[in-house]
């Protein structure tokens, strides 16, 4: 009765953040299956002599300067966005994952050769680093995504060495290694169930911070290219007629703002939810 007194704020205190967090992704889900089966407009077809029109039952949002339904291009702007977000945001957690369990686990030679290549990236900021990657690889989507995963994939590969270091000393994983069970089965069934919660925490913060990194991407040309919707790019487009049609920034601004703000909100929620040291104080 004492715990449940305790931990009963704390659950009121996160919960509306979790239910507001999982609400958007929903709607975003749903406003993404509108915009793949029931698109009206295509998304690349220009018609400049009804460009720059307000809002209108044919066009919600009105359209751009080039005649654009602006709606639609929204839409399919949040699975690019999104979409690219998260795929590059999986690919470096599956990649830093392994590098991780296998630099903390054997030490060693391949741990010295893991560090150095770590401290290379983190010698400089991620943005630094990603600018310079995608400009080497040339403008394009996918290959701002590769320069992301390059950028992210270290600091997970460093989380999941330095759990791994602090498990491997602890008696269970002794008591794996005497009863004879192999490097891969003790990092498969003993060390990966103690890395997944922290993982999380950092990946669901990570995620608007890398959607911000491919939306100003995007925005300097180093992204989506014309003619695909992306919201940084669809930033871009509509600067030189902010003073004649301001809402064709606010738009893709304000789903930049509302996404990353929800994700960040999630990700306060997985932290405090795995916070361990909070717990043992309580």
């Amino acid at each position: 009765m004492k715990s449940f007194s305790i931990r009963l704020p704390n659950m009121k205190k996160y919960h509306w953040q979790a239910t507001f967090g999982f609400i958007f992704l929903a709607v975003v889900t749903a406003a993404v299956f509108y915009a793949f089966f029931y698109l009206r407009h295509d998304p690349t077809l220009t018609n400049l002599e009804g460009g720059l029109q307000g809002r209108s039952l044919q066009h919600p949002l009105g359209t751009d300067h080039l005649g654009r339904d602006v709606l639609t291009r929204l839409l399919l702007g949040g699975q690019q966005t999104i979409g690219s977000s998260l795929f590059a945001l999986i690919a470096a957690v599956f990649i830093g994952i392994p590098f991780g369990l296998v630099s903390g686990y054997k030490r060693g030679i391949v741990d010295r050769v893991f560090m150095r290549i770590a401290d290379g990236f983190l010698a400089f900021p991620d943005t630094i680093v990603a600018i310079v990657l995608a400009g080497l690889l040339g403008p394009g989507i996918g290959n701002l995504m590769l320069a992301i995963v390059m950028v992210k994939w270290v600091s997970y590969a460093r989380l999941v060495r330095s759990t791994v270091l602090s498990e491997v000393q602890k008696d269970y994983v002794l008591v794996a290694r005497i009863n004879g069970l192999s490097a891969g089965t003790i990092m498969r069934k003993h060390l990966v169930p103690h890395i997944i919660g922290h993982v999380l925490v950092m990946a669901s913060l990570d995620l608007g911070k890398i959607i911000l990194l491919i939306s100003a991407f995007s925005y300097i040309g180093l992204g989506a290219q014309p003619p695909t919707p992306e919201w940084g790019a669809m930033l871009n487009d509509s600067r030189p007629y902010f003073q004649s049609m301001p809402e064709l920034m606010i738009y893709p601004g304000l789903a930049i703002v509302i996404v990353v703000l929800f994700t960040n909100m999630l990700g306060d929620y997985f932290r405090d939810q795995f916070d361990v040291k909070r717990e043992v104080r309580q």
